[in-house]
């Protein structure tokens, strides 16, 4: 079974990040929220705060097929400027493994230089940010390896997206009816 690891920082979009977990968790996948806060607790963009399961400094990331990265100001800048998730986003794009980004976050694998001809999308006004990217108006890419969102209102399919990758459209259906959702 794939193994996804979800980094969340202080100033994270809560909606973004939380709604991955859901959805995978609901589907018998393994996700872990790691901290990068070298604390548990973790306070979002809009002053909620939750307990991740771990702390970045703790894990041992070889077991990890897919690693998440939610945005959310100023979380998303906090992702950036962390050298583990720097180096985890060249390891896993080298070893081809599944790399998401909603929001603002894919502005990170941007700076990283592994959108590069790559189909990718983000919020609006982080356009330029996506270096090398081709961008859209998609809600959601997939291109290879790489699933990016647009943002809050996204989550959903992004979350969907993954779940595709990881396991199948099956898996995608019978949780849309168990959601109700379209």
């Amino acid at each position: 079974m794939s193994k996804t690891a979800i980094f969340m920082a202080d100033g994270c979009e809560e909606i973004e990040g939380l709604t991955v977990v859901d959805i995978l968790r609901r589907t018998g996948l393994e996700i872990e929220m790691i901290s990068i806060n070298g604390t548990t607790s973790v306070t979002g963009s809009h002053g909620i705060t939750f307990l991740t399961d771990a702390v970045f400094e703790t894990v041992h990331f070889d077991d990890f097929d897919a690693i998440v990265l939610p945005g959310g100001m100023p979380g998303t800048l906090k992702l950036g400027e962390h050298e583990g998730v720097n180096q985890l986003i060249q390891q896993f794009a080298s070893e081809g493994k599944l790399i998401c980004a909603i929001c603002a976050a894919p502005s990170v694998l941007g700076a990283a230089g592994i959108l590069k001809n790559r189909r990718a999308v983000c919020h609006p006004g982080f356009e330029d940010k996506l270096t090398g990217a081709i961008t859209s108006e998609d809600s959601v890419i997939t291109d290879g390896n790489i699933i990016t969102s647009r943002g809050m209102g996204t989550a959903i399919d992004f979350a969907l997206a993954i779940l595709r990758y990881l396991k199948d459209d099956a898996a995608v259906a019978d949780l849309k009816q168990k959601l109700v959702y379209r």
